[in-house]
């Protein structure tokens, strides 16, 4: 695979980890994948008004869980906000 496809097979795989069999996370597995897995890139939820609005953010269908397809748009963002960080070379402008 490329490096392209082995990062999205990464981002497909620490969803699964984090919410199981059943394919959607709860706010603490939520808090538990941010707080884990993208410390570098954003600051640790320590506060649980914090957690509420990002998770109200991102669950666009009102299920109190989060999808994949919800997960992604977290991971667009974050990627998205963290561009010019990683690559201070490139002007979007």
């Amino acid at each position: 695979m490329s490096e392209l496809e082995n990062g999205m097979a990464t981002i497909i795989r620490v969803f699964h980890h984090y919410s199981g069999e059943k394919g959607k996370l709860k706010k603490t597995e939520l808090k538990a994948l941010i707080n884990n897995e993208m410390s570098h890139f954003v600051m640790k939820i320590q506060e649980n008004a914090i957690l509420d609005e990002l998770f109200a953010d991102l669950d666009q269908n009102g299920d109190l869980e989060i999808d994949f397809k919800e997960f992604v748009t977290l991971i667009a963002m974050v990627t998205s906000a963290c561009h010019e960080f990683l690559n201070p070379d490139s002007s979007d402008n």
